[in-house]
């Protein structure tokens, strides 16, 4: 069914399912702590409508810079919300916790501002290889999906050991196999910060010397400009 076209991006389809995933999100970080079975609903579904907003946005030709950044700060709040649970269910681990805090939003915001600055029409569009091949389509929803799926499982492990597989936990098991994706983010993260390090050292070395080139204006002494 076709959807009129109008220009109120706050009510764009794909908005819409972003302003779902936050009201799903706090009711996760609400019982997160206390109800596993809501929080963990809540908190999955909140993460895998990340996929649907994107294919609504190309589908309804809604995609906007407003919906980039709703999408981007709901990812980081929703992971940092769990992690911060993580690091209360599991304090021996608690600077690992707060180290994958510290690199996800930093690494993130400096890579989404970087861009803004050098104006790029999507952070996603990057010249820097590892970049571009992390963004494209199947890798990026895979990578995201297993490192989700490794905290989600953590999260749980502190609650139950789920269903057994030959003796084993599953949710154990799942942790074990999505673990090393989770580093690799962590590390593509870190990778994002150096990318957008350089990108925006070459905005301000650009912008030094485009001052230096402009002819310098009359010094005035006095009160009185100098000819």
């Amino acid at each position: 069914m076709a959807i009129a076209e109008h220009d109120n991006v706050f009510i764009f389809v794909p908005n819409l399912i972003g302003y779902a995933r936050i009201i799903l999100a706090l009711i996760a970080f609400w019982f997160m702590s206390t109800n596993y079975v809501i929080a963990g609903w809540c908190y999955v579904t909140s993460a895998l409508l990340d996929a649907v907003d994107g294919h609504a946005a190309r589908a309804f030709n809604q995609s906007t810079r407003f919906g980039a950044m709703l999408d981007q700060l709901t990812d980081r709040c929703g992971t940092t919300g769990l992690l911060v649970t993580l690091a209360y269910f599991y304090p021996r681990y608690m600077f690992w916790f707060q180290l994958s805090i510290a690199i996800d939003v930093a690494c993130h915001w400096l890579f989404m501002q970087t861009s803004v600055v050098v104006g790029r029409a999507s952070h996603k569009v990057n010249e820097n290889f590892v970049m571009r091949l992390y963004y494209q389509k199947d890798i990026l929803t895979f990578m995201c999906c297993v490192n989700e799926l490794f905290y989600v499982c953590l999260y749980l492990l502190h609650f139950t050991y789920g269903p057994l597989i030959f003796g084993a936990s599953l949710f154990k098991i799942l942790a074990f196999l999505t673990g090393p994706f989770a580093v690799l983010k962590a590390l593509i993260s870190v990778m994002h910060a150096y990318v957008a390090g350089i990108d925006l050292a070459a905005v301000d070395v650009r912008e030094r010397q485009e001052r230096r080139q402009r002819p310098t204006e009359p010094v005035a002494v006095a009160g009185k400009k100098l000819e």
